[in-house]
């Protein structure tokens, strides 16, 4: 009789386990993925960030930035 309480209290024990949902949710599975960018005057490879303006080797221009004129930020006018 021992025994028997033994494998169905296992038995339950099992069967819980096997009904848990993973803490946090699903696991998503995605393809690994770089995301890198050379550089197209000298080929250096670097990590793709926003803001990185230049690159660190030979200092071309990545982005280059113009400031207009916005809505509540105006341009600063340095002739005073």
């Amino acid at each position: 009789m021992e025994e028997k309480k033994v494998n169905s209290f296992l038995n339950r024990l099992k069967e819980n386990a096997q009904k848990q949902s993973n803490y946090g949710g699903e696991t998503e599975f995605n393809d690994a993925q770089m995301n890198v960018r050379d550089c197209p005057n000298c080929g250096a490879g670097r990590a793709k960030q926003d803001g990185v303006t230049h690159c660190a080797y030979c200092g071309f221009e990545f982005i280059n930035i113009k400031l207009t004129d916005g809505v509540y930020i105006k341009k600063e006018d340095n002739s005073i």
